[in-house]
This record gives structure tokens, C-alpha cells and sequence, in this order.
């Protein structure tokens, strides 16, 4: 992990820089919020961690700087003012976590540890495959036992989401929000069309079906008897 340090306390800073390094992090430093700007803007951190009290330009500043510019790279603010109004007003400018000082190095070592995990762009599965169902996102095509499928788009979305989470119960709520975008139920049958329609398109002229209804409950895409 690659860390970009502003800390004007040189003391502190040089103590965090080394114990970064030694826990496996590259990290550079900046001893005043200009230079920390720049340096920011070159882009290429996965971690900012920024003293709130720097001179030239405060920490908040730096930080406001960096988002008005389009920069989403995950912000530790560290500051001695640890009241609530304090902590809020580092959130607000664009932080996403605030340490107060005096901390403890392994909290520090957490808190930007938990930064980067949620700032990781999730993996994305390329290609879902259920017995002899393939849905290949990257061609955009799906195949049942070698035999393309023609379906529409909402059919595909439809099947894209359920072999997502192939194995699980996909409940008709998680299939409007996730499908159709739908954050109310619009007291229709669309999803039982749909589903009719892509159950006819994938399962017809098969021996073992896959799409299956758990009654009460949703759908489900899988291998085996319902």
C-alpha cells in the first residue's frame, strides 16, 4: 500500500514514516499542506493520512481541495481537537475517518488497513456458470449445453443476477431493486412474466431444469430437483 503522510510535526512524522515502512507500506512524506496538495494530486496513493494543523494549508482545506477536484482517495485525518463538532467537521470536508491524537500506532495501522479494504474496487466475475448454463459477461452471451441463448435485456439482467447468487434464495425485493431498479412494489406480475419467460428460454427442451420457484419465498438458479 502506498501512502502519502502530511504532518508538519517532524518528530511524529518521521517516527510514522519508518514504522510504515516497516510494516510493508511505501510512504511519503509532506511536511506542509501545499506541498501535500500537490503531492496528492500526482495521484497514485492508496491512503492519505492528513494532520488537521499544517501550515501554508490546513489539513480540512487540503482535503476540500482534493474532493472539489473529483479525488477519491480514502482521507485519515489526525487532529488533537477531538470534539464531536471537531470530528464532524473533518467528516464533512471530505474525510472518512478521523483519529484523535494521542493514538496508539496499531490503531492508526487498523484504521488505514480498514480504509483501503473498503476502498478496493470489488473483483468481478467474468463468467457465471451453473451445470451447463454460461453467462460469459464479457461477450455479453449465454450458452446452454454449447447453444447460444438470444435473450433481452432484461431477461439478461434478470439471469445475470440470479447466477450471481446461484445456490441462494433471490427474494422478488432484492429482484426489483437489483433488476429493475424498483425501490417500491409496484403491485404488478413483471417478475413472474420475466421469469416464465427466461425459465421457457433456458430450461425448455432440457431434461434437468435450473430456474426454480421457492415457493413463498422467491427464485433460485441451481443444479439439482427443486
Amino acid at each position: 500500500m502506498r501512502v502519502l503522510l502530511i504532518e508538519d510535526d517532524r518528530e511524529t512524522a518521521q517516527f510514522l514514516q519508518k514504522a510504515l515502512k516497516e510494516s510493508g507500506h511505501a510512504a511519503d512524506l509532506a511536511e506542509d499542506g501545499e506541498a501535500g496538495l500537490a503531492m496528492a494530486e500526482g495521484g497514485g496513493y492508496d491512503i492519505l493520512i492528513v494532520d488537521r494543523m499544517l501550515p501554508k494549508l490546513d489539513g480540512l482545506a487540503v482535503v476540500k481541495s482534493l474532493r472539489t477536484i473529483g479525488h477519491r482517495t480514502p482521507v485519515l485525518i489526525l487532529s488533537a481537537l477531538g470534539e464531536v463538532d471537531d470530528r464532524v467537521k473533518g467528516l464533512r470536508a471530505g474525510g472518512d475517518d478521523y483519529l484523535t491524537k494521542p493514538y496508539a500506532y496499531t490503531e492508526l495501522l487498523a484504521r488505514i488497513e480498514a480504509l483501503a479494504r473498503r476502498s478496493a474496487p470489488e473483483e468481478q466475475e467474468t463468467r457465471y456458470t451453473v451445470g451447463d448454463l454460461v453467462l460469459d459477461r464479457l461477450a455479453h452471451r449465454v450458452t446452454r449445453g454449447g447453444e447460444p441463448i438470444t435473450l433481452q435485456p432484461r431477461e439478461y439482467r434478470l439471469l445475470e443476477y440470479l447466477m450471481k447468487h446461484a445456490g441462494q434464495v433471490v427474494t422478488r425485493t432484492m429482484l426489483l431493486e437489483n433488476v429493475w431498479d424498483y425501490h417500491f412494489d409496484p403491485q404488478t406480475n413483471v417478475i413472474d412474466v420475466h421469469v416464465s419467460r427466461l425459465r421457457g428460454k433456458i430450461d425448455k427442451g432440457f431434461s434437468a431444469p435450473l430456474l426454480h420457484t421457492v415457493r413463498g419465498a422467491g427464485y433460485m438458479i441451481r443444479v439439482g430437483a427443486e
